[in-house]
């Protein structure tokens, strides 16, 4: 259905001071902070995960080599989605219009839309991590503590007794990422990078990150994590993040936490000859998710 000019009546009017609503700042591009960003030609993408191989074996004279095989763990899928979104306007909205150029104002506002869609799917790996409804390659949800393995047992990149943001879970956080290992069990010299809250929790971060000395003691303790440096890309907030007490840390394990690009947002416009009727029309395709689970680690909190 096109817009029509009972729809805009005030901004048909003499004498309006301001049109607002369209002008709010937006968060952009958060979800660079969390995801690493590909390009894909294919309808979906696919990542194998590689058990490599188990630890030699001591060769006696004259005996044979041992030999071992590599295998496929499991895989993890990205599908990507269209994401689109049109309005129209009758041909005398545009024509009585007074103020400003009204296709311009809209088309504004559905590019906001379609930054804030992208902002909100994002997010949504994150706040959907710790539910077993969405599963990666390995069939565990994102965060879980009994990741199964080739030949490594269950391993977890999740505190074991759910915890708040403090400094005692924030170290403890520390010492399960450096105790992460790959899928035939041998130790990865893994490190938390940047911690990822909801923007609830950034004051207790400030804190917990930037004191000299340990946060809310009376002794003059040094702060570990901020002294040690332990994660040395600080915090960001992300504003779609929907649990107000759970915190994420992005590691440097690569091949973590992806974007896929499948079609970059192309906009269009095109007129309806009988009805003089102009519509517009964004569209994008991509895809957001997880290929090896110990790129994110986290707690969701209490």
């Amino acid at each position: 259905m096109a817009i029509s000019r009972q729809q805009l009546a005030k901004e048909l009017e003499p004498g309006l001071n301001a049109l607002f609503g369209l002008e709010y700042a937006n968060y952009e591009n958060q979800h660079l902070e969390i995801f690493d960003v590909e390009n894909s030609d294919r309808a979906f993408e696919e990542e194998v995960m590689l058990s490599g191989f188990a630890n030699a074996a001591v060769k006696s004279e004259g005996s044979a080599v041992t030999f071992d095989s590599a295998q496929e763990a499991f895989t993890s899928r990205y599908t990507h989605e269209t994401v689109a979104l049109a309005f129209a306007l009758t041909e005398e909205a545009i024509e009585d219009n007074l103020y400003d150029t009204i296709a311009t104002r809209y088309t504004k506002a559905l590019a906001r839309s379609m930054a804030n869609t992208k902002q909100i799917k994002a997010a949504n790996v994150l706040n959907n991590g710790f539910s077993s409804s969405f599963p990666g390659g390995d069939g565990k949800e994102l965060f879980a503590t009994d990741h199964p393995t080739q030949s490594a047992g269950e391993l977890k990149n999740e505190l074991s007794t759910s915890a708040d943001l403090s400094e005692t879970s924030l170290e403890q956080a520390m010492i399960d990422i450096a105790a992460f290992k790959d899928e035939r069990g041998f130790k990865i010299a893994a490190r938390g990078l940047k911690l990822i809250i909801p923007s609830e929790l950034q004051f207790t971060a400030e804190r917990i990150l930037k004191s000299p000395a340990r946060v809310g003691t009376a002794d003059n303790d040094l702060n570990a994590l901020s002294s040690k440096g332990m994660i040395p890309q600080g915090y960001v907030v992300n504003n779609y993040l929907t649990d107000t007490d759970a915190f994420f840390i992005k590691t440097d394990v690569p091949n973590g936490m992806k974007m896929f690009n499948r079609a970059a947002l192309k906009t269009a416009m095109e007129g309806d000859f009988d009805t003089g009727n102009v519509r517009y029309k964004a569209r994008e395709r991509y895809s957001f998710g997880f290929s090896d689970w110990r790129g994110m680690f986290g707690s969701p909190g209490a």
